[in-house]
């Protein structure tokens, strides 16, 4: 008995995301055109799949944030504990 679409997309997700050394985890997010027409230029500016730009653009702006926070006591903590206030500057950068 072959199997369905819903049954062979569901069979491809979960093969994806032990391909990420067993740590990948699903996200769905849907963009305006301009952010991912940018995360499309950006990857093949850097000859880099979406995923692979996403993620460094994440850890760039993760290591930004902790950067500004270690003038704060415990800011990194904090941070990783979900405990800071919004940055609001962030959003007009």
């Amino acid at each position: 008995m072959s199997m369905s679409n819903a049954q062979r997309q569901a069979a491809y997700r979960q093969r994806q995301l032990h391909d990420i050394d067993g740590q990948g985890e699903r996200l769905n997010i849907v963009l305006d055109t301009t952010a991912k027409r940018t995360l499309q230029r950006l990857a093949s500016c850097y000859g880099v799949t979406q995923r692979a730009m996403l993620q460094s653009l994440l850890a760039s702006a993760e290591q930004a944030a902790l950067n500004r926070l270690l003038a704060l006591p415990n800011g990194q903590g904090q941070y990783y504990d979900r405990q800071l206030p919004v940055m609001l500057d962030f959003v007009t950068q």
